[in-house]
């Protein structure tokens, strides 16, 4: 079993500021959550007199049994101190901090998605879940390459709208916004540091190019074209480079080849020397 006290850590504090948002911004101005965060929520909103983090520990009780059989007896403990600190976080900041609700709704929506998010996002970067979706929703990614954002989205809309039960249609749809808001976070804090700009470059002189784009210390593969037009053999440039190096990049191309086609695209991870591993194959730290 692989335990690192970096990730127990990081797993502790995402649970913290998604236990804070989830008092401060969620239950003050009615706003529902999905999976079974919005589950024990809604049971709070229903009887206020409950002790939420309770709620939401018996809750995924009946998951821990599916988590063990998916996620390995590492990830299964990570989702155990997720599960048991976000529980924790819960009561605790209910029954020591009181909040109010804002006086715009729309505002706490957008702080209740960026605090959940942050929080869940650094959770999943981390090798954790809390439990519920989160463990359906890594199972997705890990095997299919799902996004995990876009998963826990499509799964809370089954919550929510169970939540008009008892919440208001505006509470649902402001509900809505905060977790569009925190699966957009989420997959920041997955994919953002890994991610970059795909270059596919066809230009009359591939090879100074090519030869430009190495000397920044980036990787470059030469592929073999044919232009359908006119038939003639093409080499085509592609390499992928960081966000902050597009600008460079397309500077070199203009100087070579001010006539070049180029084609830039959204890389939403990469894996490899450059980006997760150093120049001696070793993983990068985090």
């Amino acid at each position: 079993m692989n335990v690192k006290v970096k990730s127990v850590i990081a797993i502790v504090v995402g649970t913290a500021i998604m236990g804070f948002g989830i008092n401060a911004f969620n239950i003050p101005n009615h706003l529902a959550e999905g999976g079974i965060t919005g589950i024990s929520i809604i049971i709070k909103l229903l009887i206020p007199q409950l002790d939420q983090g309770i709620v939401y520990f018996a809750l995924n009780i009946p998951l821990f049994f599916i988590g063990w059989k998916v996620l390995g007896r590492t990830a299964f403990l990570y989702t155990m101190i997720g599960t048991v600190s976000l529980s924790l976080f819960l009561s605790l900041f209910a029954a020591v901090l009181h909040y109010h609700a804002l006086s715009d709704t729309l505002l706490g929506a957008l702080y209740a998605g960026v605090t959940v998010g942050a929080g869940l996002g650094i959770i999943f970067r981390y090798g954790g879940t809390t439990g519920g979706v989160d463990i359906i929703a890594r199972m997705l990614n890990r095997y299919y390459g799902i996004s995990i954002g876009r998963t826990l989205f499509l799964g809370d809309m089954l919550v929510i709208g169970a939540s008009l039960i008892y919440l208001s249609v505006e509470s649902a749809m402001y509900t809505l916004v905060a977790v569009f808001i925190a699966a957009r976070v989420v997959d920041f804090f997955q994919d953002g540091l890994t991610s970059g700009k795909a270059l596919t470059i066809i230009s009359e002189y591939p090879r100074t190019i090519a030869q430009q784009i190495l000397s920044l210390g980036r990787g470059v593969t030469i592929l073999t074209g044919k232009g359908a037009y006119s038939g003639t053999e093409k080499e085509v440039v592609y390499c992928v480079v960081g966000r902050n190096e597009v600008v460079q990049i397309k500077n070199i191309i203009k100087e070579a080849d001010p006539h070049a086609f180029v084609i830039v695209s959204d890389v939403h991870e990469v894996l490899g020397e450059g980006f997760t591993l150093d120049e001696n194959k070793q993983p990068l730290r985090d």
